[in-house]
């Protein structure tokens, strides 16, 4: 299930509440001794987070399907780089790291039961009632596996979304009276105190007189399959720059955007062409932004981080919340 985002809380009885938390959606299965923990790109996780899924296997419920997020603590919040270092291909830094920095499973939604049941067209309200009764029975004693609080009350969310930056990333709002709605965002948005969405890279410029990577190229897929250019980033670390540079030259491969694509006369280099590098729509990087016209960011965007947990073909256009009603609605009143 997908979540839009959105930039105020909905309200009604027909919403529930839950903070959202800073690591990787993964969808737990456990069936006798086998334990398969899944990204949202259908990928694999369970070689990386070993000490997930031994919990995950100690558990006494011989057979569920859970949703949640695996995130690794830091102070009073979590990491998100001590995450990445997670996804290596070397066995023995996966295991040191899973020492060093454990990670665990915090668990929002309950997708089947014990006995193997799908819970998957049961409304919201009854799977979260479930899933309080199945944690209450299984997860006492098991510091690797954290139920995710969750409420109908607005005030409570609020709280939570005054906490973003700190301890939270934001929150969560879903419709309780829906199934699980796989691949639709209709039936959860997600609120932060800043507005972000996740996009292909779908080329890179070189910088002004350097051989190093100036900014990257943002695409989205429309509903045609599309991969349209809507903005770009610059605010790339200068000590990254160098490794970044020789990734992406590695991937360059036409047409990069096979929809809207950049280029044609610069606006700001006296008509010369705007030259960029094409890319295999392989890597996504999360970015903020502030406005959205034309289905374009208005303004450059701020890279947030690297995304190898999602696929390229997640990154469509229905994340950006472009808010045309509402400036139309401030026009009217």
């Amino acid at each position: 299930m997908e979540a839009l985002s959105v930039e105020t809380i909905p309200t009604g009885k027909e919403w529930q509440y839950e903070p959202k938390w800073d690591g990787f959606r993964c969808v737990a299965f456990r069936d006798g001794k086998s334990v398969e923990l899944q990204s949202k790109s259908s990928q694999s996780l369970t070689r990386y987070f070993p000490e997930v899924a031994a919990a995950l296997g100690k558990l006494k419920a011989p057979r569920f399907v859970l949703d949640g997020e695996i995130a690794v603590p830091e102070g009073r919040g979590f990491s998100f780089d001590a995450l990445l270092q997670r996804i290596h291909p070397a066995a023995s830094r996966v295991k040191r790291l899973a020492q060093e920095t454990p990670a665990i499973f915090v668990v929002f939604d309950f997708l089947a039961d014990e006995k193997g049941t799908s819970l998957l067209e049961t409304i919201f309200s009854e799977r979260r009632s479930r899933l309080e009764k199945f944690a209450a029975k299984y997860f006492a004693g098991q510091d690797g596996i954290r139920l995710s609080p969750s409420t109908p009350k607005l005030a409570q969310a609020k709280k939570w979304l005054s906490q973003t930056g700190a301890t939270l990333d934001g929150i969560m709002a879903k419709r309780r009276d829906l199934p699980y709605r796989s691949g639709e965002r209709d039936g959860m948005q997600k609120i932060k105190n800043f507005r972000s969405a996740d996009c292909v890279v779908g080329g890179f410029r070189y910088g002004t007189s350097s051989p190093l990577v100036g900014s990257l190229l943002l695409g989205l897929y429309d509903t045609n399959g599309l991969l349209n250019h809507v903005g770009f980033t610059s605010s790339i670390a200068a000590a990254d720059r160098p490794a970044l540079t020789k990734k992406l030259e590695k991937l360059i491969e036409p047409p990069g955007f096979t929809g809207s694509a950049p280029g044609g006369p610069s606006r700001w280099n006296r008509g010369k062409e705007n030259v960029w590098k094409p890319l295999h729509p392989k890597l996504v990087v999360e970015v903020c932004y502030d406005h959205v016209t034309g289905n374009r960011f208005r303004h450059g965007t701020r890279l947030l981080r690297w995304r190898p947990d999602k696929k390229p073909a997640q990154c469509t256009m229905d994340q950006l919340d472009q808010k045309q009603s509402n400036l139309l609605r401030l026009l009217r009143s």
